[in-house]
């Protein structure tokens, strides 16, 4: 029973609200605010701040510059093994 308790502490919010008040509601939950939203006034997810304690954002977050991983051309062969690939996993 103790998660209801934790659900009914939480702001409610339906998917049409949501739709509408979106940023808001992201940036409340960049701040920590958890948000429930509903259908139908039922409960069919939440909304709230990431809690990846591994993530660090530093004094150089977005100043990476992307690297080519292939110093030459493949003509196609990269390609080719990367369509076998998904195939295989169809």
């Amino acid at each position: 029973m103790a998660h209801l308790w934790y659900y009914s502490t939480m702001k409610r919010v339906s998917i049409q609200d949501l739709k509408r008040n979106l940023s808001a509601l992201v940036a409340a939950a960049a701040q920590g605010e958890r948000t429930l939203v509903t259908r139908h006034a039922r409960p069919v997810a939440t909304l709230g701040p990431v809690e990846a304690l591994h993530v660090h954002v530093g004094d150089r977050f977005g100043r990476a510059a992307l690297v080519p991983m292939l110093k030459a051309p493949t003509r196609g062969g990269y390609l080719r093994t990367l369509r076998e690939d998904r195939e295989e996993r169809l």
